[in-house]
């Protein structure tokens, strides 16, 4: 074997990935042309590019570790070697050769689209209902100031990589059953950028972006509800290298109201009130979201009937008008009497006949719509 890459790596034969890894970029911060540019130096800087070419890919290593070397013009050692071990390339290096890499061929660039965002907003329910515009703290990647998401330390720039001349992929010829085949990888030393950042911006570490807070202005339409997502285009993270923001989602939580439940566009509230209230009618104050108003019970209403207020529940999202405001009434029988109450009571209950009532039965429990027809009609 000509040359022990190993060794010019300084590793184990045994080393992992993660330790050739960073060795390699131990020795490249050292021997790099633009910090040393003595030619022996430059010399030792490719030996080293071509030991982890070999080292870093498992195939290569696999040939080389089996007697062959993957980069010597013969494409193995040992003999006359053949498709598989004895380092004339793999098969997909072939099926690169002649119908071309699925990868996209050429430099990457830097400057990357940044992910999107999403934060929860609290809001009460009549902010929900009718609209209203909050201020929110967003905690997000921003163009670093240093650099301008260029990633480079003031006064300095990215510069061409020196061993794929800005390609960012390197080429090489091995030997096959089929012959001579081209094939290319991303560069190691650019990682396929196809230049090099010698100096980063120490405030990014090259990133071109940093964490910061801000504020931003949301208005929030009448309407929205629990999970309702609104979409602030550009104002998510930003990419690398400055890259342009995604968006950022603000995420509606409407918190529970003392009084009302929602239901869709409509508000639900109970009132409770005693029988005597019920049979002979009363009005009932209620502080709605317009502000307070009185609700008319009429005499005779029982327990389970509602009383719709239209219009007074929350804006439609989508068109215009509102729901609607339905009050239940749930009546109350009183469970003590003194002597006097029940004296009255008896009176009442012989001037109406119901000294000893019957009753009326029904198979099952009285539904939902049963109830309603009752309150329509009155009973």
């Amino acid at each position: 074997m000509a040359t022990d890459y190993y060794a010019v790596l300084g590793v184990r034969r045994d080393a992992s990935q993660d330790e050739i890894k960073k060795a390699f970029r131990r020795l490249a911060r050292e021997l790099h042309p633009d910090v040393n540019p003595d030619p022996k130096t430059q010399e030792r800087f490719k030996e080293i590019n071509a030991a982890y070419e070999v080292l870093s890919d498992p195939q290569k290593k696999q040939v080389y570790d089996l007697g062959g070397d993957p980069l010597s013009s013969s494409g193995g050692g040992g003999g006359a070697g053949g498709f598989g071990a004895g380092g004339f390339g793999n098969f997909s290096d072939i099926m690169d050769a002649f119908f071309g890499q699925s990868s996209q061929r050429g430099p990457r660039s830097r400057t990357r689209r940044g992910q999107d965002a999403m934060i929860r907003l609290d809001l009460e329910l009549d902010e929900a209902a009718f609209g209203t515009t909050k201020d929110i703290q967003v905690d997000t990647a921003v163009v670093c100031n240093t650099c301008s998401g260029e990633g480079a330390a003031p006064g300095t720039s990215a510069q061409t990589c020196d061993m794929c001349r800005g390609r960012g992929e390197v080429s090489q010829v091995t030997r096959s059953f089929l012959g001579q085949v081209m094939t290319s990888r991303p560069c190691p030393q650019c990682q396929g950028f196809g230049t090099v950042v010698p100096t980063p911006c120490p405030e990014c570490a090259g990133d071109g972006r940093v964490r910061s807070r801000r504020s931003l202005t949301v208005k929030i339409p009448a309407g929205v509800e629990n999970g309702t997502r609104i979409q602030l285009a550009g104002e998510g993270e930003v990419g690398p290298g400055g890259g342009p923001a995604g968006d950022l989602y603000v995420e509606i939580h409407e918190l529970p109201h003392p009084t009302f439940q929602r239901r869709g566009d409509d508000l639900h509230c109970t009132v409770t009130i005693p029988m005597t209230a019920a049979a002979l009618g009363t009005k009932c104050p209620l502080e709605t979201l317009d502000g307070m108003e009185e609700i008319d019970i009429r005499p005779g209403t029982g327990s389970g009937q509602s009383i719709p207020l239209h219009g007074r529940g929350v804006t439609h999202l989508r068109g215009g008008g509102r729901g609607d405001l339905i009050v239940h009434v749930e009546v109350t029988t009183p469970g003590k009497l003194d002597a006097q109450q029940e004296d009255l009571l008896r009176q009442l209950a012989k001037l109406r006949g119901e000294e000893r009532p019957m009753g009326q039965f029904a198979p099952g429990q009285q539904g939902l719509f049963s109830r309603l027809k009752d309150a329509f009609n009155g009973r």
